[in-house]
């Protein structure tokens, strides 16, 4: 039986020191913001879209190796995109991963900073990256700008922002495109840069496609049911009102946790068409979506 939290565990481990290699040294002038970068960056959380990314590329024949650059370059952007979620222009959080913001701890400028510094680090690290010959040198960097802009990440964040659950005529329309955009999509990149650094065909590469999206979409719907019951927790100490909108108040908790099982039912019917034992951290990923406790 395949051992997913050793495999967790150890990708973690990896992942971790290609980041640090990655990031510039906490003394680097201009240290105050290096120093910023690197406390976003560290400890971490699960690190699984740089998981997903090696386990993508161990899939289609390639080795974890040839993966980590780009692995990296996953993480990084998806830092930045937490340091910006976080500032009080957006959904002013005070803490992350248990510990005070990078606005909190290093002022609301040098966050901004900080996350346009990773931003562009994240795609530096995907530049330096080689690509198998079957694509063209510039795809890993084309396939994070895809997942990163306006049509990405960035666009998902700008219609959360804008989205009232009140006047809103299509909110499981709008929902859906939050959730594929703001979340989906970076996952989708991390399980395609992994499949095009193990030199995946054209085939394995849709199936890849497939099973990023679906387990994103998966991740993302179970961190709202998450969500909901802090809420809950929360509100009946409070005796306020509980929960935003998202998967859990338009379809309830028995549909949402649903829908979240069929996007892994399909990741895994995703990942099976590329067959071989290489399949098995992402079909055990999968699995493990539904069952997460944070």
């Amino acid at each position: 039986m395949f051992d997913l939290k050793n495999y967790l565990k150890s990708g973690r481990e990896v992942i971790n020191a290609a980041l640090d290699a990655a990031m510039p040294r906490a003394s680097e002038q201009p240290a105050l913001l290096h120093k910023a970068m690197r406390y976003c960056v560290f400890p971490g959380g699960k690190r699984i879209r740089p998981i997903i990314c090696v386990a993508a590329a161990e899939a289609v024949g390639g080795k974890a190796g040839d993966a980590l650059p780009a692995a990296a370059a996953i993480e990084i952007c998806h830092t930045y995109t937490l340091i910006h979620d976080d500032l009080p222009c957006m959904d002013d959080d005070d803490l992350r991963r248990g510990r005070p913001t990078c606005h909190v701890v290093f002022g609301e400028a040098n966050a901004v900073l900080a996350g346009d510094a990773i931003q562009a680090l994240s795609f530096e690290v995907a530049a330096r990256t080689k690509t198998p010959k079957r694509y063209p040198s510039n795809q890993l960097v084309l396939e994070l700008a895809m997942a990163a802009g306006s049509r990405g990440v960035v666009g998902g964040q700008v219609e959360d922002m804008a989205f009232d659950p009140v006047k809103s005529r299509s909110r499981r329309r709008m929902v859906a495109f939050i959730h594929l955009h703001k979340t989906a999509d970076l996952f989708r990149a991390a399980a395609r840069m992994g499949g095009i650094a193990g030199n995946a065909t054209r085939r394995q590469l849709a199936a890849l496609t497939a099973y990023g999206v679906n387990l994103g979409m998966a991740f993302q719907i179970t961190d709202d049911l998450l969500d909901e019951a802090v809420a809950n927790s929360k509100a009946k100490k409070r005796k306020g009102k509980t929960g935003d909108m998202n998967c859990v108040s338009i379809y309830g908790r028995d549909a949402a946790r649903e829908k979240a099982r069929r996007h892994v039912k399909a990741a895994i019917a995703a990942a099976k068409l590329l067959r071989g034992k290489g399949i098995e951290p992402l079909v055990s990923i999968a699995i493990s979506m539904v069952d997460r406790s944070h």
